[in-house]
């Protein structure tokens, strides 16, 4: 009861009965049968619907069911560690936002925890229709992100959280592909050693929480993860983009819209300051795979607080990236200043952005801050750095001949760089030089 499916894509039905009976599933105008398997298992596809609801289907076999309350309209999976579990009850506002969320065709779903060693075929969990009561314990993340496209759709919206924090991307990713890639061979040595079973193998979560959820018609997914694999940057450039490959292969759907957080500003006590850079990078670097969208958080983080309160402009930011090319909405800006080029014009380097908006500038008009420039022998230092119309000069007398800029590159960086839209830009560097975590697996 009270599930949302997706419109305008074909509508999966499963379940189970006894080997060889016989199912018929009707909604609307729309009915399908079958016969379960030998394992008891069963399937069918219904035709697409156009957003609407309340509606009824019926499940007939040597029983019958009857779901209830059933709406049609956008579907979107919220994934990843704490950030993204993080409940509206402690983030800001926690009392009004908690009051105010009365929206009973919003409905949320979140998946009950469980790590499997084999691909699980179900999952507990239950379907509510968003109100005070349900929203406080649910993702808000999520929650703020499903609201925004709920109230500019004009359409219902399901959101499934199935997230858990402090874990790491292998966890939520198949062992088939794990298994197919070099890089990815001392994850699978090290969950081999686990005993006992922990949330940090590899799979462990896409097999206890992602899978039973395929094929679920979705629209897209939404991911705030990466702090837990802090210290293989490197790998995670490669791993990241391979898990969401790997999500759209599983779930059979094309390449469905993914859209992820960049980490925001933490101190991170016992690593390197660039460790966590290093990582802000491979996300970028996930923009290169088709139909993804990241986040910038580098002006709502808390330096001394990993789980920022801060999650009603996270939300939305997911949500811009998600109306912007999902949705159509061609005048809005969905993004803060991308890094595309550089040039060395004599002393100084020219940095050029994509997503400059009506142009680039500086917070509250002070001067940027979170420059570095480089000469040949790689040693960066502090830069002066001034916007020239959609593009920024970066230079230092100590540095007469730079060949490379990096800009926020830090673990607890706060820059303040923005387009004319208040969206902040991306930490960037502009060389190639070895990453201090090269080679970590």
């Amino acid at each position: 009861d009270h599930i949302v499916l997706q419109q305008e894509k074909e509508i999966h039905v499963w379940g189970w009965a006894e080997a060889g009976e016989k199912v018929v599933v009707k909604l609307l105008e729309s009915s399908a049968e079958t016969n379960a398997d030998q394992q008891g298992k069963w399937k069918v596809t219904l035709d697409p619907l156009k957003a609407g609801g309340p509606y009824e289907m019926t499940v007939e076999g040597n029983n019958t069911l009857t779901i209830k309350d059933i709406l049609i309209g956008e579907v979107w999976v919220c994934s990843g560690q704490s950030n993204m579990e993080w409940p509206i009850a402690a983030s800001n506002n926690a009392n009004e936002e908690t009051a105010n969320a009365k929206f009973p065709n919003i409905r949320l779903f979140t998946v009950t925890k469980k790590i499997a060693q084999d691909p699980q075929s179900d999952c507990e969990g239950s379907w509510k229709a968003c109100d005070p009561a349900s929203v406080a314990s649910f993702s808000a993340v999520g929650y703020f992100f499903g609201r925004r496209l709920h109230q500019e759709l004009k359409v219902p919206v399901g959101l499934v959280n199935s997230s858990w924090g402090g874990t790491l991307a292998e966890a939520w990713t198949s062992q088939a592909t794990l298994a197919n890639n070099e890089m990815f061979a001392k994850i699978l040595e090290r969950s081999a050693k686990f005993d006992p079973r922990t949330p940090h193998q590899a799979s462990v979560l896409f097999n206890g929480m992602i899978n039973p959820l395929i094929p679920l018609g979705i629209r897209g997914a939404i991911w705030y993860q990466g702090e837990s694999n802090i210290g293989r940057a490197e790998q995670y450039a490669v791993l990241f983009p391979a898990m969401i490959q790997d999500w759209r292969k599983n779930w059979g759907q094309g390449e469905f819209p993914f859209y992820f957080v960049q980490l925001a500003p933490f101190r991170y006590e016992s690593l390197d300051p660039a460790l966590c850079a290093e990582l802000r990078e491979a996300q970028f670097k996930t923009l290169s795979v088709p139909n993804t969208g990241m986040a910038v958080t580098m002006d709502i983080g808390n330096v001394k607080d990993i789980h920022p309160r801060n999650k009603q402009d996270v939300g939305n930011r997911l949500a811009s990236w998600a109306l912007a090319k999902t949705y159509g909405k061609k005048d809005l800006i969905y993004s803060g200043p991308l890094y595309d080029s550089m040039s060395i014009e004599g002393n100084k380097i020219r940095v050029t952005f994509k997503h400059v908006a009506e142009g680039l500038v500086a917070e509250e008009d002070g001067p940027l801050t979170d420059f570095m420039i480089s000469g040949e022998d790689q040693k960066f230092v502090a830069a002066t750095a001034v916007i020239d119309g959609q593009t920024v000069v970066v230079s230092s007398d100590e540095v007469p001949k730079p060949v490379a800029v990096r800009y926020g590159w830090r673990d607890d960086a706060e820059p303040n760089l923005f387009n004319s839209a208040g969206l902040p830009a991306s930490p960037f560097r502009t060389d190639d030089f070895p990453l201090k975590t090269a080679g970590a697996r």
